[in-house]
């Protein structure tokens, strides 16, 4: 098979490999879509020792010993190998698993290449009838932003606002998935820099705020609101956090769900005083894919927005170079069956 290398510089070159064969408790995944994610920065400009891609849904074309999926059997990969057996595996935390063999794309080989090796524990089927394309969406789309919306949920019953500081993928996965969870009615403001993201925001039924024109605070201002009752940072950066802590109202949660800066707090003005909670929000649990996967199913033309590009294994250094610049919402890599 003709696999990528990511060499460093926003480079990539090819090279070819044997298809791998799948061992015990594995499958190999004939890999029809893996989907771009902000995560990939690091290896598209700094080199990978390994074929990235996390996001992948395909099709099993073999399966190893002791394993129960056939082969023919479409689905997605969770990103982590989790044991299954620690203190969290047991309780359903499998994405704190305290035991686990790896990270697909990471630390294993990822769904840039045409195959992955994949754990048949993590593994997700789904019904044929919908397109590996889309299937990624039950991933960081749908699946990290559920698992943080959930995480405020814990704290916050009565959400009657939110803002989401950062419009790329997981941003707009988590502005879909309170549409289809709460509805049309819930006040949902997504702040970005990027005007492409922004109209997306819109076109998803969000209230975009455009920070590079003005602050957060003067924007939600704008619209009457003088605080947030959640607020979901989807951006790593230091800045988008601080505004968000400021634009939130007594008993407000701050969830950080983007990799990256820091969040500097008064614990007595920022966290004691109007009992705010800072939380943070890693992937999500496996068992969230059956969550989830009724959602896809009501919503899939709507979800089905977050894609906006779609590129071949052969454009890989273009579609970096459109989605780290802000010119799409979820893109991502189609391989020819």
């Amino acid at each position: 098979m003709r696999v990528p290398r990511f060499v460093g510089g926003g480079r990539i070159e090819w090279a070819e490999r044997e298809v791998p064969a799948p061992g015990p408790g594995q499958l190999l995944l004939r890999v029809g879509a893996n989907a771009l994610c902000g995560s990939e920065r690091g290896q598209f400009f700094g080199g990978s020792a390994v074929v990235p891609g996390h996001e992948a849904a395909g099709v099993v074309a073999a399966a190893g010993p002791d394993t129960a999926v056939a082969p023919g059997t479409p689905g997605v990969a969770y990103l982590m190998e989790f044991c299954g057996r620690c203190r969290n595996c047991r309780l359903g935390h499998t994405n704190l698993c305290l035991a686990k063999g790896g990270d697909l794309g990471f630390n294993r080989d990822g769904g840039y290449a045409p195959f992955e090796i994949v754990s048949e524990r993590a593994f997700f089927p789904v019904p044929a009838e919908v397109p590996a394309d889309v299937a990624t969406l039950l991933l960081d789309a749908m699946g990290t932003s559920g698992h943080a919306i959930g995480r405020a949920r814990r704290v916050r019953e009565d959400v009657e606002s939110v803002l989401i500081t950062g419009a790329g993928p997981v941003g707009l996965g988590l502005l879909a998935m309170w549409r289809v969870q709460a509805g049309p009615d819930l006040p949902v403001y997504v702040s970005d820099v990027a005007p492409r993201r922004l109209a997306l925001v819109e076109r998803l039924g969000g209230t975009p705020v455009p920070v590079a024109v003005r602050t957060l605070a003067d924007a939600l201002a704008r619209e009457g609101r003088g605080a947030v009752d959640v607020a979901f940072d989807a951006s790593g950066r230091a800045e988008a956090r601080q505004a968000a802590v400021a634009a939130l109202g007594s008993r407000g949660v701050l969830v950080c769900v983007g990799h990256g800066q820091d969040v500097r707090l008064d614990v007595s003005r920022d966290l004691i005083g109007p009992e705010r909670a800072v939380l943070g929000s890693e992937y999500f649990r496996y068992a969230e894919l059956g969550e989830n996967l009724p959602l896809l199913l009501a919503h899939r033309a709507y979800l089905a927005q977050i894609l906006t590009h779609r590129f071949g294994p052969d454009d890989l250094p273009l579609a970096f170079e459109a989605f780290f610049g802000g010119e799409t919402g979820k893109a991502v890599v189609v391989h020819p069956t």
